[in-house]
């Protein structure tokens, strides 16, 4: 199944967010936060003890060709990845551009988040 992902403007609401998951029983491994901004995506991801889109949800292939192209590339292809079309996506990636983070839920028909 596809994951859950939801959009924030203000990192205290994402990672406010965050710790509600969890305290509804939603696993750290499931959480991903996803920003434009590498450093900004670490700093969240940190705070709020979650998990960055890496080698292990996209392949180590895909990992090392996200080297090589522009941003908005690599992370369109990290959501694909995940699980989400192409269309879905580039949506996403126009709502990073806008300064949004996205908090994804992987699995969330086991937390039954859908």
């Amino acid at each position: 199944m596809k994951p859950y992902i939801e959009e924030f403007q203000n990192e205290e609401n994402l990672e406010q967010a965050v710790n509600m998951l969890k305290s509804k029983g939603v696993q750290a491994n499931d959480l991903y936060v996803l920003t434009h901004d590498d450093d900004r995506t670490e700093r969240i991801s940190d705070k709020a003890d979650t998990n960055l889109i890496g080698v292990e949800e996209t392949g180590l292939t895909k990992t090392l060709e996200n080297l090589f192209v522009k941003k908005g590339d690599e992370i369109r292809n990290k959501l694909h990845e995940l699980g989400f079309s192409t269309a879905e996506a580039e949506m996403y990636e126009e709502k990073l551009d806008q300064g949004k983070a996205l908090l994804i839920i992987k699995n969330p028909e086991q937390y039954q988040l859908v």
